[in-house]
């Protein structure tokens, strides 16, 4: 009996989905269980499996294209099936032949704007490699390059650059002087014998009147994960009244620390200290790891700790489920896992849920300060910044010491100042004295 595919819901929210990728073509035989597609929604991508076993007969939707939840997307039935009683309304796009999908050529590397489209694992994929992604064909949407593209890159079969060398211009010594001062390839100037420094003249007023006919500004849709944080960040500024704090910290016990772990071959960064740290503060200031629901406050006793990973397009928060329980090497093997997958676009999305506090640090780019926005429902969100030696007094005189600024954002309905305040020097004094970690 044939069956309709349709855009899943994956998640309470999502509304509609894009269509990254087929992994079966019409007329492939399929199996139920069996990977068909790939959906992109606003935080991640997802393989979605065949809901029945037959033939894929018909295609509603190609790849690239976005889809409302629940809109058809494909017809999998019997070979000698009749379908036509369920194509009723759809414009579908015409499906190709099996040989000739075969013997199509990849699509060239997309570029925007210079600037080549590839998946964040085909970029570091590439980078590994010491591979030039201009060189690699795209299979994946509008000729996005993914990393299977990557990995199947031949130098060998990669096109080399024709080079023509370019008859030599004649041209007066004065326009020769006035084109290699101004930088200008006298190939290009268009005069009929001999470049002359009129000739120059007239090619710089035609190439500025071409520059003012091009357009100054280009209107770009945003894409559906663009549209997702926009859409929460509004959604956050219109819920929460919200005030910053700021506590700056010495930062060299932790230092020590660091390599006191690292000496014993326990390697982890500074974020990862952090959810340890600020995981145990949460579990003392429990108002700070709570959420607001129609007047009522639901208190948490454990820590998921939302961890922002920066991403080409957007940003996404996977959580360390549980980072109170978990031993510090736990913690960090789990951070590295979920940035893993979050630049591959493969996170679950019950790492996306379920959050009780986030830690977004941007100290790597030189920030010293900022007012991270809460990630609703949470309460709080703790921004980190660079770390930096500065001159500080300590026991009357003036000494250099590494010092990072905490930057923490808090909902002022359930959190006051002084609670925010007493939250923050707590996590001051178990960084600046790791040892109470133990007590």
């Amino acid at each position: 009996m044939a069956k309709v595919v349709v855009m899943p819901k994956l998640g309470l929210t999502m509304t509609e989905g894009t269509v990254s990728k087929w992994l079966k073509k019409v007329g492939d035989e399929v199996k139920e269980g069996e990977p068909l597609f790939e959906v992109e929604t606003d935080k991640l991508t997802n393989t979605i499996e065949a809901s029945a076993s037959g033939v894929l007969r018909h295609l509603f939707s190609e790849e690239g294209s976005t889809v409302p939840v629940l809109a058809k997307v494909a017809i999998i039935a019997a070979a000698d099936e009749d379908i036509s009683g369920l194509m009723d309304g759809e414009a579908a796009p015409a499906a190709a032949s099996a040989p000739a999908a075969a013997s199509a050529p990849a699509a060239p590397a997309a570029k925007k704007g210079g600037r080549v489209i590839a998946t964040p694992a085909a970029k570091k994929l590439a980078k590994e490699k010491g591979i030039d992604l201009a060189l690699v064909n795209g299979t994946g949407p509008n000729g996005r390059i993914t990393e299977d593209d990557v990995k199947n890159f031949n130098p060998a079969a990669a096109p080399a650059p024709a080079v023509e060398e370019a008859p030599k211009t004649k041209a007066s010594p004065l326009a020769a002087a006035v084109a290699k001062d101004l930088g200008i390839d006298l190939s290009k100037v268009g005069a009929k014998d001999r470049v002359l420094a009129e000739d120059i003249l007239r090619y710089l007023e035609s190439t500025r009147e071409k520059a003012e006919e091009e357009p100054k500004e280009e209107l770009v849709p945003m894409n559906g994960m663009r549209k997702a944080i926009a859409k929460n960040m509004l959604n956050s500024h219109m819920t929460s009244p919200t005030v910053t704090a700021n506590l700056s910290i010495d930062m060299s016990a932790m230092k020590e620390y660091r390599e006191q772990l690292k000496a014993k071959d326990i390697k982890v960064s500074y974020t990862d200290l952090l959810v340890k740290f600020v995981a145990k503060a949460l579990m003392e200031y429990p108002l700070l790891n709570c959420s607001v629901e129609d007047n009522k406050i639901r208190y948490k006793h454990y820590v998921n700790m939302g961890v922002a990973v920066a991403l080409d397009n957007g940003l996404v928060v996977p959580n360390v489920t549980d980072a109170d329980k978990k031993s510090l090497t736990e913690i960090s093997a789990e951070v590295k896992e979920l940035a893993k997958l979050a630049r591959e676009g493969g996170l679950p999305m019950e790492k996306l849920r379920g959050g009780t506090f986030t830690i977004t640090n941007l100290g790597m780019y030189g920030v010293e300060s900022f007012t991270p926005i809460i990630n609703q429902p949470e309460v709080a969100i703790m921004g980190v910044t660079t770390m930096e030696d500065r001159a500080v007094v300590r026991n009357g005189e003036i000494v250099i010491r590494p010092m990072m600024t905490l930057s923490l954002t808090f909902d002022h309905r359930v959190v006051d100042g002084s609670v925010a305040a007493e939250f923050l020097q707590r996590v001051k004094n178990l960084m600046e004295n790791p040892a109470l970690m133990l007590a």
